[in-house]
C-alpha cells in the first residue's frame, strides 16, 4: 500500500513535470517568436525572371525551326528561319539600281567632261562675238562718217554741175550773136562734162559709203546673233553640270535602300540574344510569320529572382541587400543564396479608390486590421537553371 506521503509527493514530482513542460514550451516560443521577428520569413514567394516574346522583323514563310518547346538554347543559337528569297531578291534589286545611278554619275561625268570645254569654248566665242560687236560698232560709225562726207561730196558737185550747167546756157545763146567765141562756149561744155563726172563719182562714192554702212550694221547684227548663240550654248552646257548633282544627291537614297534590304535579309535569320529556355511554341515549319506577332516566349536564365511578399510591419527589418535565404517548394532540402536587391513601393489599396473624383470609403468597421504586403524583390546569387521554373513557389528567410 501507498503511503500518504508517496502520493503526495508524486503528486509534487507531477505537477513540477507539466510546469517545467510549460516553462520550455513558453521559452521555446518566445525564441521563435524572436527568431521570426530578428529575421522575417514567408511562404508567400514565387519565383520570377526576365522573359521576352520572340517576335520577327519581316514576314514569310517558316523554312526552318531547329528548335523544340521548353528547349535550353545558348546565345547565338538559330531559332528559325524565315524564306529569304523575296528579300534576296530584294537586294539584288537594290544593289542593281545603286550600280545604275553610279554608272549614269560615271557617263554624265565623262559627258561633263567634255562638256567642260564645250563650256570653255562657248565662252571663248562670246567673247570673240563681243569683239565682233564692238568691232562692228566701230565700222559703223566709221561708215556713217564715211556716209556723211560722201553726202557732203554729192552735194557740192550737183551745186558744182549746176553752176556750170547754168554757164553753159547762158553762153551758147550769145555764141549766135558772136558776143562769145566758139573755144567759150566749148571750155563751157568741158566744164559741164566735167562737173557731171564729179557728180556721178560723188553720188557712186556716196552709194559705197551707204553699202558700207549697211554692211557693217549686218556684220553688227550678225555678231549680236552669234554673241546671243554663244550665250546660250554656254548656259546649256552650265546646265548639263549641274544635273550630275541631282543625280549625286540620290546617292544616300540608294545606299538606304541596301542597307533596309540587307537588314531585312539578315532579320530572316532569328538567333537567341541569350541563354534561355524556350516556353510556349505552338507553332511548325510551314507557318507564316508576321512582323512583330510573337512565334514563342525565351525565358532568360543569366538572373533568377524571387518575388517574396512582406507584410508592411516586416519591411524595416529588411534592409537593400540584406542577405536572403531561398527553399524551393519542390526541393526544401536545397539553400540558395540570394540579396534583397529592391522592395516594392506601391500596391493596390483595398479601399480609398476614387469614384467620380471623391474617394471612395465604405461606411463599415473593421474589427481587424490585415496588413498589406509588399513585394520584395530577391536576387539569386546561385541559381540552379535545373530547377527554377518562373511561378514555382518558394520559401524566402531575410537574414
Amino acid at each position: 500500500m501507498e503511503t500518504a506521503t508517496e502520493t503526495a509527493n508524486r503528486r509534487r514530482t507531477g505537477r513540477r513535470v507539466v510546469l517545467g513542460v510549460v516553462i520550455a514550451a513558453a521559452i521555446a516560443l518566445l525564441l521563435v517568436a524572436y527568431e521570426v521577428n530578428r529575421s522575417p520569413r514567408t511562404d508567400d514567394a514565387s519565383v520570377w525572371a526576365n522573359y521576352i516574346e520572340i517576335a520577327p522583323e519581316v514576314s514569310g514563310r517558316l523554312v526552318e525551326l531547329p528548335v523544340k518547346d521548353n528547349a535550353y538554347v545558348k546565345k547565338g543559337d538559330l531559332l528559325f528561319v524565315i524564306d529569304p528569297r523575296p528579300y534576296e531578291y530584294a537586294l539584288s534589286q537594290a544593289l542593281s539600281d545603286q550600280q545604275a545611278l553610279e554608272e549614269q554619275i560615271i557617263d554624265l561625268g565623262r559627258r561633263i567632261a567634255a562638256q567642260n570645254s564645250a563650256v570653255q569654248a562657248a565662252g571663248a566665242a562670246v567673247s570673240t562675238s563681243k569683239t565682233n560687236i564692238r568691232t562692228a560698232s566701230s565700222n559703223i560709225e566709221g561708215a556713217r562718217a564715211a556716209v556723211t562726207r560722201a553726202k557732203a561730196a554729192a552735194a557740192a558737185a550737183e551745186a558744182k554741175l549746176k553752176l556750170d550747167t547754168n554757164d553753159l546756157h547762158r553762153i551758147e545763146p550769145l555764141l549766135q550773136k558772136q558776143y562769145v567765141t566758139v573755144e567759150q562756149v566749148d571750155q563751157a561744155n568741158t566744164a559741164v562734162r566735167v562737173s557731171q563726172g564729179n557728180y556721178d563719182a560723188a553720188q557712186a562714192a556716196l552709194a559705197q559709203a551707204q553699202a558700207q554702212l549697211d554692211e557693217a550694221m549686218l556684220h553688227q547684227e550678225v555678231a549680236g546673233s552669234q554673241a546671243a548663240e554663244s550665250q546660250a550654248k554656254l548656259s546649256q552646257s552650265i546646265h548639263a553640270i549641274d544635273r550630275i548633282e541631282t543625280l549625286e544627291s540620290q546617292r544616300p537614297a540608294k545606299a538606304a535602300k541596301v542597307d533596309s534590304a540587307r537588314l531585312d535579309l539578315e532579320w530572316t535569320r532569328v538567333v537567341a540574344p541569350f541563354d534561355a529556355y524556350v516556353t510556349s511554341m505552338n507553332i511548325s515549319v510551314g507557318a507564316y510569320a508576321h512582323p512583330g506577332t510573337p512565334m514563342f516566349t525565351l525565358i532568360d536564365t543569366r538572373k533568377w529572382y524571387v518575388i517574396a511578399n512582406y507584410r508592411e510591419s516586416k519591411l524595416k527589418k529588411i534592409p537593400i541587400g540584406a542577405p536572403v535565404d531561398v527553399y524551393l517548394m519542390g526541393h526544401p532540402d536545397r539553400r540558395f543564396k540570394g540579396r534583397v536587391e529592391s522592395v516594392g513601393f506601391g500596391v493596390l489599396p483595398e479601399d480609398g479608390k476614387l469614384a467620380n473624383g471623391l474617394p471612395n470609403i465604405e461606411r463599415t468597421l473593421n474589427w481587424v486590421h490585415l496588413s498589406a504586403r509588399f513585394p520584395v524583390r530577391v536576387l539569386i546569387e546561385d541559381p540552379d537553371p535545373n530547377l527554377f521554373r518562373i511561378g514555382e513557389t518558394a520559401v524566402t528567410v531575410v537574414r
